[in-house]
């Protein structure tokens, strides 16, 4: 079983919205019992929320539906548990990477290296924006989502 954890600021637009993408991408793979998936925040503020409306329904308009995702806050016990530790920008990067146990610091990255064909290395948060923040945050998960499955199915199954 191949574990991934998707992290961003509070666990209601960015993160829930990996979760998502990349659960749907590994269902229709058939490979829902060889990826564990799940999300989190490096913030408390959101936890037991579901996700943001706006992010609930830009994914609900490409198929995804993200309604039943609970926020819930990063731990240092992930890194034990998850095999990837995927934070959506440097600043929650940082934030991970002061409770990262030092001999699971190679598990941590940035999503979007799994999108080198980018020009954007960070995930922005869409949160204090327009729906179209969501769809541009949309887009961008997919991309890397489908290089994560990619370089999965390539170093693990």
């Amino acid at each position: 079983m191949v574990k991934v954890l998707f992290v961003c600021m509070g666990n209601i637009c960015r993160s829930p919205t990996a979760e998502g993408v990349f659960a749907k991408l590994v269902h229709d793979a058939g490979l829902v019992d060889v990826i564990e998936i799940d999300s989190a925040g490096t913030h408390a503020y959101h936890v037991g929320e579901p996700p943001d409306a706006r992010a609930q329904q830009s994914a609900l308009q490409r198929g995804i539906d993200i309604s039943l995702l609970r926020a819930r806050r990063a731990r240092a016990e992930d890194f034990d548990y998850f095999d990837y530790v995927l934070a959506m920008d440097e600043d929650n990067y940082q934030h991970l990477l002061k409770i990262c146990p030092e001999e699971h610091q190679g598990k941590l990255q940035l999503f979007l290296d799994y999108a080198p064909h980018l020009e954007y290395h960070e995930v922005p948060d869409p949160y204090y924006g327009g729906p179209r923040g969501f769809d541009t945050v949309l887009d961008m998960v997919e991309h890397a989502a489908n290089g994560l499955l990619a370089h999965i199915r390539s170093h693990h199954i």
